[in-house]
């Protein structure tokens, strides 16, 4: 009977969009007919044992059509590609030279796909801009087949918080509907969500990977889509912002001074504004024409029926030879219908974690079957999960030696971490290591000393971070997102820590208060360099240059965080500043003294930076990007930290009365992060609202557990 209406509600949605006007939502301008026309081809008309060379930036412009070896590596597809993109390199050269009189039979060809009288500048620059697009046509048909498992649960979750349901079809440019679908930029998922990203909406640990499962991930979707929308107010951006980042597309939309997605693709020039993030649109466009006509396309096809299914909360921490044997369904079984639940889980590692949602087909059970779990035996159930054993990489260390010194073999432990490489490790690193076979007996909790009332410790002389946490039963990351350190080496007697988060009304809504957003200091200790980069992409990466395309629109080192605020630098050499930044910071991130940036800013001592103005730098000694790469370093950091306890279950709107500020709602009425609350409402001046104002607040829960 579910069955049965969740395709009466599939069909209903398919009627009322193929009804409704969608080009006022999604509008197809004429300029970008060429580019959904190549996408339209890509999906339909080669599979990926094919590929086209064409013009990156002329979509209409195709030179060929080539074939890729059968059985064959990378390395082969790459060296046919660069042959045939050589050959047209030189063939364009040549034409741009003037050469247009005994041509040979091919560069007629060639010079017949541009217009009569092409410009020998646009022949000059179609030799650097030939590009090879693999083939869709056997995925999209594959992905359309599949699509009917989850498609009811996607409409009904856009239907339930007001999204076109045109929006389902974003699954077939991430990831051709595929839930098994990664990428070298570690998006996973039917929806293709980074981890920094989906961390913001779903629990993402050693246990559970929340990206994988369906239908977890499509509520994260809705809610990721949902904000976009409200932040830009057009579906065209925010369908864009999925993959190049709502920031991207604030700045797009200021620079250009349009919200018109043509001449936004068009005229937009970013560093990481590149193919893929022009394309995402036009290929999005593509995919929903391809989708309603998959018959006239691919010919009859039946779509997989969805398997009416139901949700038993696992009411403590089991393992899945227990929860095997109670329901009576085979670990391959229920693998299949809970893919969030991560290898450790099903090799016996890691407990099925307590509280969560398992799905199981109802055909399978009977109505006795929480009742059955309710009732396991007090042997077979745990008060904590397994704890994660970790080893500390230092200098000189590798794989093999850190493998053969535990005991275990390299291949689980570059699985476990997600190594790709034998020599992908740093010193200083920690590395998750197997968890040994414990005896399956109920575990007591550790003796500790109580945390003071007022959830609040003094540094003494010899603490350190570990020590505090061994003395009082706290997680480590905990204890570093209640007290953002720029160096967690380092602290010093004296020191006020807070060991636990402010009281709340409801503990779905727990989280760590941030500083006072008018009064962010400026000379505060330089923090710990780092080089790390934000490179994650919210779609499937693909090499656009001289290589094969692993899916159709994805590009490589930007950042895609859920993050409207902008990180970058403008022309003039000024930034925004942003929450939780300081003069200590830039300085030490452009190796200057703090007073330089005084002197540049007419700024004297004790005068504090406030988020939300500009601010005037110095690039002598560090180049741009070097800058914009530790910045969002620090601020990735910051926010993993955070999201590491808590995620983002919902967002509800607060009209300002009179006499309450940004600091009363952040600190004592929703106690959220005043970072985060700038990130929900990047256009209100938060330092100066009014009443009447409409702030959005999201609504914070805690993550049901903290691993390790």
């Amino acid at each position: 009977m579910r069955i049965f209406f969740a395709f009466v509600l599939t069909l209903l949605f398919i009627a009322s969009a193929e009804a409704a006007p969608s080009s006022e939502l999604f509008p197809r301008p004429a300029e970008l007919e060429p580019a959904v026309t190549f996408w339209t081809r890509v999906y339909t008309e080669i599979d990926t044992g094919h590929g086209f060379i064409h013009d990156s930036r002329h979509l209409d412009v195709v030179y060929e059509v080539i074939k890729l070896p059968a059985n064959s590596s990378h390395l082969t597809h790459d060296k046919v590609i660069k042959r045939a993109k050589d050959q047209y390199a030189q063939i364009l050269r040549s034409l741009a030279r003037g050469k247009h009189s005994n041509l040979s039979a091919e560069a007629k060809r060639v010079l017949s796909r541009w217009p009569d009288g092409v410009s020998k500048k646009t022949l000059r620059n179609a030799a650097r801009q030939l590009r090879f697009q693999q083939g869709q046509a056997d995925e999209f048909r594959a992905g359309w087949v599949r699509s009917g498992t989850w498609m009811p649960h996607i409409l009904q979750t856009l239907s339930e918080r007001g999204l076109p349901a045109e929006l389902a079809m974003l699954p077939h440019v991430e990831s051709s509907f595929n839930p098994n679908a990664s990428s070298h930029a570690g998006a996973a998922g039917l929806w293709q969500f980074t981890r920094s990203t989906g961390r913001r909406f779903m629990r993402i640990d050693s246990v559970v990977d929340e990206r994988r499962d369906p239908y977890f991930s499509t509520v994260a979707a809705a809610q990721l889509l949902a904000r976009n929308y409200a932040t830009l107010k057009h579906w065209p951006l925010a369908i864009t912002a999925y993959n190049h980042g709502v920031a991207g597309m604030r700045r797009a939309v200021r620079r250009l001074k349009t919200h018109n997605i043509e001449r936004i693709i068009e005229r937009f020039r970013s560093r990481t504004f590149g193919f893929a993030s022009r394309n995402f649109y036009p290929a999005f466009l593509a995919a929903v024409q391809v989708d309603r006509n998959a018959s006239t396309h691919f010919g009859h096809l039946e779509q997989v029926l969805p398997v009416d299914t139901m949700i038993i909360v696992v009411p403590e921490y089991l393992h899945v030879k227990t929860v095997e044997a109670v329901l009576g369904i085979d670990r391959a079984t229920l693998q299949t219908y809970n893919p969030a639940l991560r290898e450790s889980v099903w090799a016996g590692r890691k407990y099925v974690p307590r509280n969560f949602q398992l799905r199981v087909p109802t055909a399978h059970l009977d109505s006795g079957a929480q009742i059955a779990l309710a009732n396991i035996p007090p042997d077979q159930r745990f008060v904590k999960q397994k704890r994660d054993r970790h080893h500390r990489v230092r200098r000189g260390d590798t794989l093999s030696g850190i493998a053969a010194r535990y005991g275990i073999r390299v291949a689980e432990l570059m699985s476990l971490n997600r190594v790709n490489g034998r020599h992908l490790i740093y010193a200083g690193q920690r590395l998750v290591l197997p968890t040994t076979d414990v005896p399956h007996t109920r575990i007591k909790p550790a003796t500790r000393k109580p945390v003071p009332e007022d959830g609040k410790y003094v540094v003494r002389r010899g603490d350190s971070i570990y020590r505090i946490t061994q003395r009082f039963g706290i997680d480590e990351r905990t204890l570093l997102a209640l007290n953002p350190m720029r160096n967690r080496h380092k602290l010093e007697i004296g020191q006020v820590l807070r060991l636990k988060a402010a009281r709340l009304d409801t503990p779905a809504t727990l989280v760590v208060a941030a500083a006072k957003p008018a009064q962010v200091k400026t000379d505060a200790e330089s923090p710990e360099e780092t080089t790390t980069t934000l490179t994650e992409t919210h779609s499937q990466q693909q090499k656009n240059g001289e290589g094969l395309d692993e899916n159709v629109t994805t590009t490589a080192h930007i950042t895609l965080s859920a993050d409207p605020s902008d990180y970058t630098v403008a022309s003039d050499h000024t930034i925004e500043v942003q929450a939780l930044e300081t003069l200590g910071h830039y300085a030490e991130w452009l190796r200057i003294r703090t007073q330089k940036l005084r002197t540049l800013n007419n700024m004297n001592v004790g005068k504090y930076v406030v988020s939300g103005t500009r601010l005037k730098l110095d690039f002598s000694r560090v180049p741009e990007e070097t800058f914009e790469s530790r910045r969002l370093a620090y601020h990735q950091e910051l926010q993993e930290e955070f999201f590491h306890q808590f995620r983002i279950r919902d967002t509800q709107t607060h009209t300002v009365r009179r006499g309450e500020s940004i600091w009363f709602l952040s600190q004592r009425k929703y106690q959220v992060p005043v970072w985060l609350l700038r990130q929900y409402n990047p256009d209100l001046d938060l330092d100066r609202v009014s009443s009447g104002a409409q702030v959005n607040i999201p609504i914070l829960e805690r993550v049901s557990e903290t691993t390790g």
